[in-house]
């Protein structure tokens, strides 16, 4: 089954679908959601949302354990890593926050990076699967810095300066047409 690949990694094809999801949305009139970088945002949200709540459930020890034995207290890693997902995924919902949240999940993508490398390394199981190969996890991470950093880039206030009301600059989006 395609699910117990190494090759499944599941917050990738929430990913996806959330995005797919999203952007149908804006094509039956959700405004906002007409927009691929709000879709895709909502989508990472969906995303940081869905592994953060690994962090506290049943997958957690198996969390812990790709922590690398150079580092101090795993379980507190993992605990600070589930906190600072869904941090991060709330602030991707709000334009004013997006950027900051984008760049502090990237950069905690990087930091957790490490392990995902003692995962594959090590041969572990995580969620009864075998860990992704590396090669795979490092394009996988590509993706998704890629995507974070796309969709909370080049946000900018609406002329009129009304705060709540932030559009794609309108430079942006004579370079899409």
């Amino acid at each position: 089954m395609i699910v117990d690949s190494p090759y499944f990694v599941a917050p990738f094809v929430l990913l996806i679908g959330a995005l797919l999801a999203f952007r149908s949305l804006g094509y039956v009139g959700v405004r906002p959601m007409r927009s691929w970088k709000t879709a895709s945002r909502y989508a990472l949200a969906a995303m940081f949302v869905f592994t953060s709540i690994s962090h506290f459930t049943s997958t957690r020890t198996d969390l812990v354990q790709m922590v690398p034995d150079v580092l101090p207290a795993p379980e507190l890693l993992v605990t600070v890593t589930g906190v600072l997902e869904l941090l991060g995924a709330i602030g991707l919902l709000w334009p004013r926050t997006a950027r900051y949240a984008g760049i502090g999940l990237t950069a905690l993508l990087v930091a957790m990076f490490p392990a995902n490398v003692f995962a594959a390394q090590e041969s572990l199981v995580i969620a009864g699967t075998e860990a992704t190969p590396l090669w795979f996890r490092f394009l996988v991470q590509i993706a998704f810095i890629w995507l974070l950093l796309w969709a909370t880039t080049g946000l900018k206030r609406h002329p009129s300066g009304n705060g709540a009301d932030w559009r794609v600059s309108a430079r942006q989006m004579r370079k899409r047409i």
